[in-house]
């Protein structure tokens, strides 16, 4: 597809702009704020350089755009919360010190707009299609809508339980994240696999489902799950008997 060469450009110069002011602020977690939204630039992208957008491009570009509103003002609002750099973050710039900008720039911002990218390859491809809509894109619509709803209100109960200072070294085991240690991830990877069912159904090359097998990686075994549980019990030891009795990530009945 003619418009990938144009999508990776215009991903990598968020990123650089994006690490220009991280520069300026001395806080990369600045990065986690611009995620969703570049994913509806790149969308936008898309349908600026095709002569017409089709039924299945316009439902493709209002989906991305709910969600890259909603999280990217969610991710926005708590970072303003936090007031510092997040501790992944820190962390990587404790241990480069001096180097710590350019690395940054390409094992933080530069990957971050590869990865970005070849995860959008399912949404570029369901903008540009000018196929007939079928029952099949019903289905991936509304598997990408609850993978939103999912998330969004997996995201309101979280900042509601730490909004209270009773809180603070307590788990949430309430509402979804009784059924799920990790629903806003779910709700993620429904988004992403639910995008793939709406474009290859629209023609999408077959090669594009390495968008969504990206994603439910990062999800599971580096940026998300994996990550978060690493040391999470050490700091809240509640989490030890949570984990015994709540599913890890696929929504499930409390044992």
């Amino acid at each position: 597809m003619p418009h990938f060469l144009a999508t990776l450009i215009v991903a990598l110069l968020l990123m650089v702009l994006c690490w220009l002011v991280s520069l300026r602020l001395r806080d990369v977690s600045i990065v986690d704020t611009l995620w969703a939204p570049a994913f509806a630039i790149v969308a936008w992208t898309c349908a600026a350089l095709v002569p017409h957008v089709a039924q299945r491009g316009w439902i493709a570009l209002g989906l991305i755009s709910i969600w890259a509103i909603r999280l990217g003002g969610h991710v926005l609002s708590r970072w303003k919360r936090l007031g510092h750099e997040d501790y992944r973050y820190a962390e990587i710039r404790r241990k480069h010190g001096p180097n710590f900008a350019l690395t940054s720039l390409f094992w933080i911002f530069g990957l971050q707009g590869i990865l970005l990218w070849i995860i959008s390859w399912p949404l570029q491809a369901a903008v540009v299609s000018t196929a007939t809509l079928g029952f099949i894109d019903l289905l991936g619509t509304l598997v990408t809508l609850g993978g939103i709803l999912m998330e969004g209100i997996a995201d309101a109960q979280l900042t509601r339980f730490r909004a209270e200072p009773q809180n603070r070294d307590k788990v949430l085991k309430t509402g979804l994240w009784a059924w799920s240690r990790h629903p806003n991830y779910f709700g993620d990877f429904l988004i992403w696999w639910g995008m793939f069912v709406l474009a290859f159904e629209g023609g999408a090359p077959w090669w594009t489902i390495l968008g969504p097998v990206v994603m439910s990686a990062l999800l599971l075994r580096v940026s998300g799950v994996s990550l978060l549980e690493e040391t999470i019990t050490d700091r809240r030891p509640a989490y030890r008997e949570y984990i015994q009795r709540t599913s890890s990530f696929v929504p499930w009945p409390p044992s």
